[in-house]
């Protein structure tokens, strides 16, 4: 009979991704139920790291002939599982992908959806370089965020120190502040000697219903509350990335004109002021989540990207 996926017994039995050479039957049942089949990879892996007192699940896929690699973070809530469209894309560019799990989410251990301080991420993803060298990944490497993920690469690139093997940052509707942040502060604010969570209300994201109903209703990885620990996390970030020096980077921004995520008039001002010359490309129907947006508003950002990539 098949092997059906049970995210319990997965988690448990994760291997470090140097020893990952192969997929296991349960491994197999995790890529089945998230669509990632045929993939027009050559072989993959799927393992994991410890770094920051977390154990970061880690994907990997090579094409044949590799001739540059996608880094790939995925957005709030969310898991490396959802992000199947991105992954074919990079493919068949002849990319190799590695993606991971944030802390709290997905596979990966910590508090589900929540995080202490955001410079943790910078470890976690320090973490996942440092795989993609240790596998000899080739460069460049390019960089890609959804959200949060485009966060954690903003926080990467002016604050940090990029290595030498990284190419383009792609972000896809970046945050820097959410939509209505300043009565998620107030509210942040009155809750936080009460409580530790609120329930999640889950947000019509993306024009794919499909995606939609499956996030709400059949993803069994989806966390339900809003840990008031990772609100405070962004209070604190939200100053200190908008007040970080200019950065020489350019990265590559999406941005979905119909997004109610993130306050994306404010970000790309802050963008546009942070980095010497960014290039925005606007989509005015997209909503949030791009990497599940609309298959044609998918194709329209992926076909500028190629364009800038090739």
């Amino acid at each position: 009979m098949p092997v059906r996926f049970q995210p319990a017994s997965l988690f448990a039995s994760l291997r470090p991704l140097a020893a990952a050479t192969s997929l296991l039957p349960q491994e197999q049942a995790y890529r089945d139920f998230y669509g990632f089949q045929p993939m027009g990879a050559q072989h993959s892996r799927l393992g994991c790291f410890e770094v920051a007192g977390y154990r970061i699940a880690v994907q990997v896929w090579w094409p044949q002939a590799p001739r540059a690699t996608l880094v790939l973070l995925h957005g709030y809530y969310d898991h490396s599982g959802l992000y199947r469209h991105v992954v074919e894309w990079a493919l068949g560019l002849g990319f190799a992908v590695l993606t991971f799990d944030l802390p709290g989410h997905g596979l990966s251990t910590g508090a589900r959806a929540s995080i202490g301080d955001f410079a943790e991420y910078q470890a976690v993803l320090q973490g996942a370089l440092d795989q993609a060298a240790a596998l000899e990944l080739p460069q460049p490497w390019h960089l890609c965020g959804q959200s949060t993920g485009g966060a954690i690469l903003l926080d990467y690139l002016l604050t940090g120190e990029p290595r030498p093997e990284v190419g383009e940052t792609i972000l896809l509707a970046p945050l820097v502040r959410p939509r209505a942040w300043a009565w998620s502060q107030l509210s942040y604010r009155l809750l936080k000697p009460f409580v530790t969570q609120i329930p999640r209300r889950f947000s019509e994201n993306s024009h794919d219903a499909d995606f939609l109903d499956f996030v709400q209703h059949r993803d069994p990885l989806q966390p339900r509350s809003l840990p008031t620990a990772w609100v405070g996390a962004l209070s604190r970030w939200v100053p200190r990335i908008e007040g970080a020096p200019r950065s020489a980077r350019s990265p590559l921004i999406i941005q979905g004109e119909a997004d109610m995520t993130v306050d994306w008039r404010h970000n790309l001002a802050v963008l546009q002021d942070k980095f010497a010359a960014a290039e925005i490309f606007r989509l005015p129907e997209a909503l949030h989540h791009l990497a599940n947006e609309a298959p044609a508003l998918r194709q329209r950002y992926f076909e500028f990207l190629s364009q800038r990539l090739t």
